[in-house]
């Protein structure tokens, strides 16, 4: 599996689901509940890395083989791209915020 493609695609859907998260807000009036988006936006990106592995036919537990055999750490697929994808969440998320704080 092509981790940068992968990436690609994850940021993709992500996008779009921040854009359907944002047009959700305008239907609530409750800032605990517009607040409660964001962890519903962490579950779409969670749940986003499981279907696309699912998709790619990639087991998330499986180690990563990297192209550097002599590494030692055996981290799985899950944790290398959590870990190159987390960027993407980071500013997603904080992007969602910015807009859920912004309604009055």
């Amino acid at each position: 599996m092509n981790i940068d493609e992968f990436r690609a695609e994850l940021e993709t859907r992500l996008l779009n689901e921040k854009e359907y998260i944002i047009q959700e807000l305008s239907s609530m009036n409750d800032d605990q509940e517009r607040l409660g988006m964001l962890g519903t936006f962490n579950e779409k990106y969670k749940e986003l890395i499981r279907r696309l592995a699912n998709e790619n036919g990639t087991d998330l537990n499986a180690p990563y083989q990297s192209e550097n055999p002599s590494n030692s750490e055996n981290l799985s697929y899950e944790k290398i791209i959590f870990g190159r994808t987390m960027g993407i969440y980071d500013k997603l998320v904080d992007e969602l915020y910015e807009e859920i704080t912004s309604i009055k």
